[in-house]
């Protein structure tokens, strides 16, 4: 790891390309080798592939995808982890559940989720305070950034999510330098602050996922709180899959990540600048991962960073190859709007997705026919039991929505 004064966590990240993707693919038949022997769902999958014929992108490109929307058919039938892990359970010192619901493992080993190098990149150094505002209940968004700041030498405030009058007291005494959490979140102690006459909270650096961070908010909070805020993009299954770095013109991949862009819903990788699903293969001994699909659309950009990293650098994370959508941080599926529809028996129902000034809202549309006394309460209550998100109910007439097979419309960004 790089002391301090480098601007690079490690000279991993200014290889030269070539020569990171030589490594990349001499590691890759030890994995696939790796994974079929220890993971059973591998050893059905990939059980007739010579690994050592895997050299390149081309070879990488004849195995199967395996998509984030399979993994809870497959935990159903192989629980917890469809047979994707491929460590003794002994190793594990966590198991998440995230929605869907899906679960995660987490092995005894420092920085499982390699987030200490998207922290460096923005500019968070060891000693600094870290306010974590990511939940530590269920989902492992706090354990994972918890576990790349602790490898950086910071300690933690492991704040978690609302209370945020307790946090911003516990702001206020210990001073800290650094914010993790959602952008939303950090508004809100902003705001908060301000609202209650508290001092202006002390962070300098930001790290923020789980929403988008659109280059507005991120310019409001360095114009008006002096904020130097950045963005990663991360998953519970993958960990870190890119960051962003000062020079601000993508999210570079990580070191620890092998990135294709393939055409949704096939497994043919797309050229340069084509919006695509993002698949990763991440060199993880306990939860291989091999072109997993992501679900989330996003596209490479050309040319190495100006900051000096020569990794592959993407655009970001550009929607979703299916209906799923990431709301306030957690998922959404289609199939729980499913489950509210018929715990109703409804005709059809419609999860809207806006975005207020950087708020995400949801809206349920749901078709009966008439509507009784305290069902739209009772819906509300069915929203935040099956998604673990506050959502709004309009309740309307039968053939009121489009028979076109949509479940969720997210209309963020749109017009």
């Amino acid at each position: 790891m790089a002391t301090g004064d480098s601007p690079f966590y490690d000279q991993l990240e200014v290889r030269d390309p070539e020569e990171r993707e030589r490594a990349l693919f001499r590691a890759l038949p030890g994995l696939l080798r790796h994974a079929v022997e220890r993971a059973p769902l591998y050893r059905k999958r990939l059980g007739a592939v010579d690994p050592d014929q895997v050299r390149d992108r081309k070879a990488l490109a004849r195995l199967p995808v395996l998509r984030k929307s399979e993994l809870i058919q497959l935990q159903e039938q192989d629980p917890p982890f469809g047979g994707l892990l491929a460590a003794d359970q002994s190793r594990l010192v966590h198991i998440f559940q995230s929605p869907g619901p899906l679960f995660e493992p987490q092995a005894a080993r420092g920085d499982y989720w390699r987030m200490a190098r998207a922290l460096y990149a923005a500019g968070i150094r060891s000693g600094d305070l870290v306010h974590n505002s990511f939940s530590y209940h269920l989902t492992p968004a706090g354990f994972m950034l918890d576990g790349g700041a602790r490898a950086l030498g910071c300690p933690v405030f492991p704040g978690g999510t609302g209370q945020s009058e307790l946090q911003l007291a516990a702001i206020a005494r210990l001073r800290p330098r650094a914010y993790v959490g959602t952008p939303s979140f950090l508004r809100i102690l902003l705001e908060k602050a301000e609202e209650l006459g508290m001092p202006r909270p002390s962070f300098a650096k930001a790290l923020v996922s789980g929403e988008a961070f659109p280059r507005e908010l991120q310019e409001r909070l360095a114009r008006d709180y002096g904020i130097d805020g950045y963005q990663c993009y991360a998953t519970a299954e993958c960990g870190l899959i890119a960051y962003e770095s000062p020079a601000r013109e993508g999210l570079i991949v990580d070191e620890g990540v092998l990135l294709e862009i393939v055409r949704p819903g096939t497994d043919e990788p797309l050229p340069e600048g084509e919006v695509g699903e993002v698949v990763v293969t991440v060199f993880n001994p306990d939860y291989p991962l091999i072109r997993f699909g992501t679900g989330d659309l996003s596209a490479v950009l050309p040319g190495p960073s100006p900051c000096g990293r020569t990794n592959m650098r993407i655009r970001g994370w550009l929607g979703r190859a299916d209906q799923t959508a990431k709301v306030r941080g957690m998922f959404v599926h289609p199939r729980q709007i499913d489950d509210i529809r018929r715990r109703f028996n409804a005709a059809r129902a419609r999860l809207e997705i806006t975005s207020e000034e950087g708020r995400d809202r949801m809206v349920l549309l749901l078709e009966v026919e008439g509507a009784e006394e305290g069902l739209v309460e009772r819906v509300a209550e069915a929203i935040r039991a099956v998604t673990g998100l506050r959502g709004e109910v309009r309740l309307v007439p039968p053939g009121t929505l489009p028979n076109d097979g949509k479940i969720i419309d997210d209309l963020r960004g749109r017009g």
